[in-house]
């Protein structure tokens, strides 16, 4: 049998939460096996008296999922259909504040992580684990599997001096974890005092995709829409630290990429010359709706992955650049200042966890010798 530790807890009808006022942290993705909500599920343990929910907090792109990245979100509202107190954990506050925590005795985490260290909901929960930690409030993690699977680690550990909130504390890029084992891995490191209960993932073998399994995916925020958007983000997601389209405003956001100053066919060329294990770069042409290059016909390439096995997605991103870099500058470039709250560091610096490997791409080192050092 394969469970979600939300399963698991819907099948004990909620007895580890008996008379607690919870605070629950999910969005719209955070669903059942029968692709019900957790708050849809929680509601009648609420109306029996089981339990009573105090307040919902959702991490970027809102509880509903409904807004793009780095846009700021709002306050607290209260939620017309259910009558729940609703907290944005990426606007003013990242962080629930003792307020925000003042009638909750027990905060439930369940958020579907996509296993790379730039995905911000790891961090999310961090922080409230950080908070929970000094008020002495208990948090329970609902465990899902990690959907790009449990085995395959890529690229390096961040430097703590490269702090941000894509990567607050030290792991790699692609950590292979679930978010439960991140939680246990935060409370080994840095929050030792946190009480913390993992509700752990039944019959889930490391090794598969979420699409390999009879695990739901439902898209855990607007640029996420399928596993291989997932499979490709450790390194397509280093575009978001360039002017580059990284295909925001199109259907296969990660997969696709490009600017108007490309030669498609050109770049895919090189890029394919490049050997890179597991994957094949198509020449197109796109015109992003919204965000970089917006209404502006840009050309690039589609990552066609061939192998997932064999495919290392954070080499392909970086040998990506390299050869942009080779081939455009001065029209390519790495982006300014501020990005994810940052205001000093360059963002591609911040996504890449350091500083010496941008400086590689553009001394046109070999990139599998340096990543592999």
């Amino acid at each position: 049998m394969q469970r979600t530790g939300l399963d698991r807890l819907i099948a004990e009808g909620f007895s580890r939460l008996k008379n607690k006022k919870i605070g629950l942290v999910c969005n719209q993705a955070t669903v059942a096996s029968d692709y019900r909500h957790i708050i849809d599920h929680f509601l009648p343990a609420q109306s029996d008296g089981t339990l009573s929910i105090q307040a919902v907090f959702g991490p970027q792109h809102g509880i509903w999922g409904h807004t793009q990245d780095n846009m700021i979100e709002w306050e607290g509202y209260r939620d017309a259909r259910t009558g729940l107190l609703f907290h944005s954990l990426y606007g003013e506050h990242r962080q629930p504040t003792p307020v925000m925590l003042e009638a909750v005795d027990h905060l439930v985490v369940d958020l579907p992580d996509i296993g790379t260290r730039y995905y911000t909901f790891g961090w999310t929960m961090a922080l409230c684990m950080k908070t929970c930690e000094q008020m002495g409030i208990p948090v329970t993690v609902l465990d899902r599997p990690n959907p790009i699977n449990g085995a395959t680690l890529e690229g390096p550990v961040g430097d703590p001096a490269y702090a941000s909130f894509v990567g607050l504390y030290p792991v790699r890029v692609r950590h292979a974890m679930t978010l439960g084992e991140l939680a246990r891995h935060l409370k080994e490191h840095h929050f030792p005092n946190v009480e913390l209960e993992v509700i752990e993932c039944e019959g889930w073998d490391r090794s598969l995709y979420l699409d390999e399994t009879a695990f739901p995916w439902v898209m855990p925020s607007p640029n996420m829409p399928t596993v291989d958007t997932a499979v490709v983000y450790p390194g397509m997601c280093l575009l978001e630290g360039t002017n580059l389209s990284e295909g925001r405003g199109t259907t296969k956001p990660f997969e696709m990429f490009g600017a108007p100053y490309i030669d498609g066919y050109k770049l895919c060329g090189e890029l394919n010359s490049l050997n890179l294990p597991g994957v094949f770069f198509r020449p197109v042409q796109f015109l992003p709706t919204f965000q970089k290059h917006e209404g502006v016909i840009c050309e690039g390439g589609f990552m066609h992955v061939t192998d997932r096995r064999s495919f290392n997605s954070f080499l392909t991103g970086c040998s990506l650049l390299q050869v942009i870099w080779k081939m455009y500058t001065p029209d390519f470039k790495w982006n300014d200042p501020p990005y994810e709250y940052e205001d000093i560091l360059l963002p591609i610096d911040i996504l890449l966890g350091n500083s010496w490997i941008r400086e590689a791409i553009e001394s046109g080192l070999n990139l599998r010798e340096v990543l592999e050092a």
